[in-house]
């Protein structure tokens, strides 16, 4: 109050009760206007002078290079606005305040150790639960804290740090063009357990979280936006939730992806392993697992986040979202998940591509042979690629490396007799997506219906496999599959790795199974 000309304290007072008061708005030859939340009013009918606005900059002090100054042991904030000739012509009074119990709504995720990310419009609340997080973890959990505070917003103005943020440390940021080198400097010199960081905005910075990240820093930052898809199109903050690259596939991958060979997919792991949408102090969305969230929205999916918010007696509430359980997104055309066909009438579905490896089989004549014949594989280089090696018997009698690491490895190993085409073509033939137009005797019909039913149980054991690791990415610690042959549980083996999820094989055969588990960090 005491920053304001004397005439515009009166009027302010006039007003009555100030507890819900946002902020004044000054600007030159303009009646001043006074906002509180949900409404405002004109304070003065009289109109704004220079002196007016000289009498606030004399009493706040100088501003920084974000045209922005604080009182000392305050948390308020006054922002200038210059003309073209650097002369201030306007001012943006913002009143703040410590609201204690502002993040009752995440309390537990504050607790989780995870990397939170919070997102919100601008004045939703975002700084002040920041402000929260800092006193609880520093108070509460008697954790390391260092708050980064670019605009003294946090921890208010002046060489003391405002007591809404505990026990938590301080560092000021000179300038705002330099908050990532303290980010860095925060790190480096004061051995932290959590960092926290307000407006999150240029390209270094993001750079700078994923070094803090990656030295097993607990990060709780804030950035604008109101939500995820908002920040996967934001070129200067998406690698805090991975990035993404245009990535060019291969013909097979295209066909078993059932899309374009030049897809959008994420870049690397998001440094912010939680994402919090803000609506109010009392209502949020949540993102708890980031990455495949990510990966839903690149897909063309629609992630809805888990719902929480407080009841009237004040306990929370929560409505469960599809990311909670791996992202699992709605098709954005749909608004809710179709029922799944029965089996009978469903089209057949193209079987599993199988990368193999060719070891003393010339690799052209192999790719010669899977292209003739339609045949669902791939050929790679090397051994961690690879679903199987094809040998033949002479080099495999031989027990070369190769054979060997396969073995060790769990990976199934097909030997030919010989490297002749015929030999190469009869293996194939059991990858084929169509048949071989041969005259179509009885024999060849008995055949036929043999490998449709070996098609079938191949194709369940693989959807038993993806609900499976669904389950273990919604939170369970493991899941046991049913028997089956050694080919097949190779192919369930492959399809856990590739969605980073553990499997080992169990039991004695004809009942040695795969079961899945949560890798450890």
């Amino acid at each position: 109050m005491a920053t304001m000309p004397g005439r515009l304290q009166e009027s302010l007072r006039a007003e009555g009760d100030l507890s819900d008061l946002l902020e004044v708005v000054i600007d030159l030859g303009r009646a001043p206007e006074v906002r509180f939340h949900g409404r405002q009013a004109v304070l003065d009918t009289g109109e704004v002078t220079r002196d007016d606005i000289q009498w606030v900059i004399d009493r706040v002090g100088s501003f920084g290079d974000d045209n922005r100054a604080g009182i000392e042991r305050t948390l308020h904030r006054i922002s200038v606005i210059r003309n073209r000739l650097g002369e201030p012509v306007g001012l943006t009074l913002r009143f703040g305040r410590a609201v204690f119990g502002t993040i009752k709504v995440i309390e537990d995720l504050v607790f989780s150790g995870e990397s939170i990310l919070l997102m919100g419009r601008p004045g939703v609340g975002k700084t002040t639960m920041l402000r929260e997080v800092a006193r609880v973890l520093a108070d509460d959990a008697n954790k390391r804290v260092v708050v980064v505070d670019t605009s003294n917003e946090i921890a208010g103005d002046g060489d003391v740090p405002h007591p809404a943020i505990g026990r938590a440390r301080r560092m000021q940021v000179p300038s705002t063009p330099e908050q990532h080198r303290v980010m860095i400097e925060a790190v480096e010199n004061h051995m932290p357990q959590v960092i926290i960081i307000d407006e999150m905005s240029t390209v270094d910075e993001a750079l700078a979280a994923r070094t803090i990240a990656e030295r097993g820093v607990q990060l709780i930052a804030t950035a604008h936006g109101n939500t995820l898809e908002n920040l996967i199109s934001n070129p200067s903050l998406s690698d805090l939730i991975g990035g993404t690259q245009a990535v060019t596939l291969g013909d097979v991958e295209a066909r078993r992806r059932r899309s374009q060979k030049t897809v959008i997919e994420r870049k690397q792991r998001p440094t912010f392993n939680v994402i919090v949408e803000i609506n109010d102090w009392n209502n949020v969305g949540v993102h708890r697992n980031t990455a495949a969230v990510v990966d839903d929205i690149l897909r063309g999916y629609a992630a809805r986040p888990e719902l929480r918010w407080l009841g009237n007696n004040g306990d929370l509430q929560q409505e469960q979202g599809d990311s909670a359980t791996r992202g699992g997104g709605i098709p954005l055309e749909s608004p809710a998940p179709k029922p799944e066909p029965e089996p009978a009438p469903e089209p057949p579905r193209e079987p599993e591509i199988i990368r193999i490896v060719a070891f003393g089989i010339p690799r052209p004549l192999m790719e010669e042979e899977a292209s003739r014949l339609n045949a669902a594989v791939e050929m790679v280089k090397d051994l961690d690629d690879a679903d199987m090696l094809v040998t033949t018997k002479s080099h495999y009698s031989r027990r070369p490396r190769a054979v060997r690491t396969a073995e060790e490895n769990g990976m199934a190993v097909y030997v030919l007799r010989k490297q002749s085409r015929e030999q190469i073509r009869q293996f194939l033939r059991g990858f084929t997506r169509s048949l071989i137009r041969d005259e179509e005797t009885d024999a060849t019909r008995s055949r036929g219906s043999r490998r449709g039913a070996h098609q079938n149980g191949q194709r369940n054991a693989m959807q038993e496999t993806e609900v499976g690791v669904r389950r273990i990415q919604a939170g369970e610690s493991s899941v046991e599959l049913a028997p089956q042959s050694a080919f097949v549980r190779r192919l369930q083996h492959s399809l856990a790795g590739r969605s980073n999820v553990g499997s080992s094989s169990v039991g004695s055969e004809p009942e040695r199974r795969v079961v899945l588990r949560r890798r450890q960090r």
